[in-house]
């Protein structure tokens, strides 16, 4: 796919365009970007996951038996679907591609943003007048109309510390003001664009709907400083400490003078300012699992000798649903560099071509043999639970 095709999913415009003129600076509405979209999974399927045990799942009643807005976290039972009643409420399922393939193969229309800030995919269902209130979100998320009509009002965008209701599990805006030309009703098919810190509120209109929200992750500075100076510091000796020879008398012994202080950062600078360090802290942040006890590790060894007789006997590798790759190298411009390939957390030092390989969709089969690091790298993700046996289920028992 060319940069500068026009794309239907992106409303005709080109990925260049998207990304020069809407991305992350203004909403963008998009009738058909799916057409003829039939949702993957049925209202009764997104009810079943939100009763299983380790998925994420919320109800919000507008109108609940405790208050309004009340919100309820999963696992469900048939019980508490059975006592709501016929509008006003909404079900939130998160990261349903861990769950479900055909939802995670939705990703793949998407490849026009980096893969590694991609976050997850949360469907959700509501009769009519379900909504979770007006609100803002800190991450960039395309809103797809699965089925049913969803009326999505836009309020412009809000500072971080707007006031919201208080008492309620939720962070509904106290505020909430339709700007002109920032009400719509999405038909199936129909997404919605919006970067982070636009107010919108989306209401299901005359029957039960469905909306996919693909949102995308984005540490915080607060977030990315703490951990990257927590990374970099497990490596730095002891010895490394402040020092101040060759210092002037000082004026008054309780001063912190101007001179104590440029030193200081100088000593925090020089320690972070570390792009190698940088990059292997960027790419194992980055791949961290939504939720790590998804993974089911291999209580047994994997033998790299069985398993490169497997894959020349055509067996074909698969990526587990919650698994997250990517990689980076410093100098991809031969065919021999080495390249750190990380997955789930971890880093790998590998050849770029197999980072490169794993970390696609491309079939993980026995092309992957022509790399002499293969079998081992291919073990201990298959050990790690990463990787599974195409044919066993993602997470299943016998993986467990």
């Amino acid at each position: 796919m060319s940069p500068d095709t026009p794309l239907q999913l992106l409303g005709g415009l080109s990925v260049l365009e998207f990304l020069r003129d809407v991305w992350q600076k203004k909403p963008l509405l998009i009738r058909g970007a799916f057409p003829d979209f039939q949702c993957p999974l049925e209202p009764e399927e997104l009810a079943g996951l939100a009763c299983e045990e380790g998925v994420e799942a919320r109800i919000v009643e507008e109108y609940g038996p405790d208050g309004p807005w009340q919100v309820s976290h999963g696992p469900f039972d048939d019980a508490t679907f059975a006592r709501l009643g016929e509008k006003d409420w909404s079900l939130l399922v998160q990261a349903v591609d861990h769950y479900v393939p055909e939802v995670a193969a939705m990703l793949e229309h998407f490849t026009f943003l980096p893969r590694w800030r991609l976050d997850d995919i949360m469907i959700s269902y509501a009769p009519p007048g379900g909504s979770v209130g007006p609100h803002m979100d800190q991450y960039d998320v395309f809103l797809l109309q699965a089925s049913g009509r969803r009326r999505w009002q836009l309020g412009g965008k809000v500072a971080d510390d707007a006031p919201i209701l208080q008492g309620i599990d939720l962070r509904i805006l106290e505020s909430f003001q339709v700007e002109a030309g920032q009400d719509w009703v999405l038909e199936p098919g129909d997404m919605l664009y919006l970067p982070p810190g636009y107010a919108h509120h989306g209401v299901s209109q005359s029957t039960d709907c469905m909306t996919i929200s693909v949102g995308f992750r984005a540490l915080s500075a607060d977030e990315a400083v703490t951990s990257f100076a927590d990374y970099v510091g497990e490596s730095l000796p002891a010895s490394k400490r402040y020092a101040d020879a060759g210092m002037t008398p000082p004026t008054d012994p309780g001063e912190i003078d101007t001179a104590a202080l440029s030193r200081m950062r100088a000593l925090i600078l020089d320690s972070l300012d570390d792009p190698k360090q940088l990059s292997q802290w960027l790419g194992r942040v980055m791949t961290q699992p939504k939720y790590v006890d998804q993974l089911a590790p291999l209580e047994s060894s994997v033998s790299e000798a069985a398993l490169v007789e497997e894959l020349k006997d055509g067996l074909t590798l698969e990526r587990a649903l919650g698994s997250r790759f990517a990689w980076h190298a410093s100098d991809h411009s031969r065919n021999d560099t080495k390249a750190t390939l990380f997955v789930d957390g971890d880093g790998f030092v590998c050849s770029l071509a197999l980072a490169r390989h794993l970390a696609s969709t491309r079939a993980l089969d026995s092309r992957l043999l022509a790399h002499a690091e293969a079998p081992s790298l291919l073990a201990t993700l298959l050990k790690g639970g990463s990787l599974y046996r195409s044919g066993e289920d993602d997470g299943d028992e016998e993986n467990a």
